[in-house]
């Protein structure tokens, strides 16, 4: 279903092919980690092309970061600073605020054509998003209505899914709820994990965008509204998600180990010591086990094999996971054939969960 674009005013020309000197857009870009930095750097490095002129940077406020504590400006910040561009850094745009209101006064001096946001990490209330002549418009990592929410990335990964993408999407009040412009599939690799994926959305969000502002009153006529029955909710993560529960198939665990690296991180427990589970091999269906799970079966050079779930109640044997690099407590981290020459888990070891 094709639905007309939120009635942000289009009277003023995005491309004047007859006058390519004619005024750029203005534009103002939010975003805070280098999911969003990748996109700033793009469209800065583009901007004659685009005919576009980014008057301002928001990005999250400088937080404390490292063992030293010390505050940290965000890589959005950075890209922005590089290239002397104006830096704004509200704690909120509540107008119930005089800091929202004043934040909100601030961005309409800037004048913009349309906002960018890229994982920005504050609500845009209304009043904010119909600021902008064209409004605002999102680079989401996720085919929505697929994954709305903070972590789509890893929650594609989590989920097993086959493909990703990019949507951009014209951001209204509701979260990612708004109508799609354009979308970009991508395959998710057996071997990818949160890191790599992340790596690939961010360059790909970054070419999204800058086919839209090509012709962006093209796009925004032709919006797609969303189909609110086929959308998941993709949570943001929390640190005891990586605690591995080996009663669960193997194929699940892997996931798990893919879609939680590098953080928070995939962890069990032997004799009552945490254990990061760094990577896996691709789970092997022919190799079965009797053996109770969580025990290691095998330690070996190139994989320490270790019994999981079974797939299905009406399965005899259960599945196994062979892990090839973890670090332990304390430790570095380690390949298989490096854990296999030291004495620090042994065949017939008991992995575990949290003892509470």
């Amino acid at each position: 279903m094709t639905t007309t674009a939120p009635t942000f005013d289009t009277s003023n020309s995005l491309t004047d092919h007859d006058n390519p000197t004619t005024n750029r857009l203005r534009v103002v870009f939010a975003g805070t980690p280098e999911f969003a930095a990748i996109s700033l750097e793009s469209l800065i490095k583009q901007q004659e092309a685009l005919n576009i002129e980014i008057v301002a940077v928001y990005t999250q406020p400088d937080r404390k970061a490292g063992r030293g504590q010390k505050l940290s400006a965000s890589a959005v910040k950075e890209v922005a600073l590089a290239h002397d561009i104006a830096v704004e850094q509200p704690v909120t745009f509540k107008k119930s605020s005089a800091e929202g209101l004043a934040a909100r006064q601030t961005l309409r001096t800037y004048q913009p054509d349309v906002m960018i946001v890229a994982a920005y990490g504050l609500i845009l209330p209304i009043g904010v998003l119909e600021t902008p002549t064209h409004g605002c418009l999102n680079i989401h990592a996720s085919l929505l209505p697929r994954w709305r929410g903070a972590a789509p990335i890893h929650r594609a990964l989590l989920a097993g899914d086959d493909e990703t993408g990019i949507t951009i999407m014209q951001m209204d009040k509701g979260l990612d709820t708004g109508d799609m412009l354009y979308k970009v599939i991508a395959n998710i690799a057996s071997e990818d994990t949160a890191a790599s994926l992340h790596d690939k959305m961010a360059a790909l969000g970054a070419t999204a965008i800058s086919t839209v502002l090509k012709d962006l009153a093209a796009y925004q006529a032709q919006a797609i509204a969303q189909n609110d029955s086929q959308a998941n909710y993709a949570e943001k993560l929390v640190k005891t998600e990586g605690e591995i529960d080996w009663a669960q198939p193997a194929a699940a665990i892997e996931r798990q180990i893919r879609g939680l690296t590098p953080w928070p991180g995939a962890y069990t427990f032997l004799a009552g010591q945490r254990v990061k589970v760094l990577a896996s091999l691709p789970v092997n269906t022919s190799q079965q086990t009797s053996e109770p799970a969580g025990t290691v079966i095998s330690v070996g050079r190139k994989a320490i094999l270790v019994a999981c779930g079974k797939e299905s109640d009406t399965e005899s044997s259960a599945t196994t996971l062979a892990i090839t690099h973890l670090q332990f407590a304390g430790g570095k981290p380690m390949t298989a054939e490096q854990v296999c020459h030291g004495n620090q888990l042994n065949d017939g070891d008991q992995l575990t969960t949290e003892t509470k």
